[in-house]
């Protein structure tokens, strides 16, 4: 596990002249940081844990290396084929980068100092509990959009889209919440049933680019960020201001 407090550098690979971003790392990764609210968002948008560990699942090295600085535990990388959630009868293939963290991942005291699961941010249920972070809200959002969420964008509207997809309901309805208290009014449509059997949501198109801005804002000072997504949405603004043109 990383020296908690230390700062770490993660580099991206599409920048490579440029100096690496410095990390600050929480003391603990269940306190109020930053880094911590990023994080866990990752944790709950595409992560499962239980007493025997945390598994997290990223699409971006970059990022994963981040998650695996805060709180250590293993990386493997894969290859995988899947349904895009709102349609199963397409597929996408995506790399993926497991991060696994054992319950006795040389800690003593057991999971990231706790002795079980329910000493983490996760109720008996499974709820998140994310009021240590909310002095975080941006980072714990730009968390869960890379976890579970989506950027598109639309050639027959030409605008972009962001939406969040889950199996749990209350998990995004928890999203909804956060992006109710966010700085920048964001309507957003009622939660829908997926083809594959979970639910989502889409922030309003008229507000998607406002609010894309301002989830990535500043995030190369932390460094906590999936560089191919921020790219993405570049990409999809740029898009988007050609239409228009």
């Amino acid at each position: 596990m990383s020296d908690a407090g230390a700062p770490t550098e993660v580099a991206d690979a599409d920048d490579a002249t440029d100096s690496p971003a410095e990390i600050e790392l929480p003391t603990d990764p269940l306190a109020g940081h930053p880094a911590s609210a990023y994080f866990w968002g990752h944790v709950a948008g595409s992560g499962d844990v239980s007493d025997a560990g945390i598994e997290v699942v990223a699409n971006d090295e970059e990022s994963a290396q981040v998650l695996a600085a805060v709180a250590g535990g293993d990386l493997e990388h894969d290859t995988t084929t899947r349904d895009y959630a709102h349609d199963t009868s397409i597929t996408r293939t995506e790399d993926e980068y497991t991060l696994t963290i054992d319950s006795d991942n040389g800690n003593e005291s057991g999971l990231l100092g706790r002795s079980g699961a329910l000493g983490l941010p996760v109720d008996g249920r499974g709820n998140y509990r994310f009021g240590a972070f909310s002095e975080y809200d941006r980072e714990l959002l730009r968390g869960l959009l890379e976890g579970c969420g989506t950027i598109c964008f639309k050639s027959s509207s030409g605008t972009v889209g962001i939406s969040f997809v889950h199996d749990d309901r209350a998990l995004l309805e928890c999203v909804q919440e956060l992006i109710d208290d966010c700085p920048i009014e964001t309507p957003y449509d009622e939660l829908s049933e997926t083809s594959s059997g979970g639910y989502w949501f889409g922030v309003d198109d008229a507000v998607a680019l406002e609010f894309g801005t301002w989830l990535y804002e500043d995030c190369e000072q932390t460094g906590l960020f999936a560089p191919s997504r921020r790219r993405k949405l570049e990409r999809s603004l740029e898009q988007a201001k050609a239409y228009d043109e």
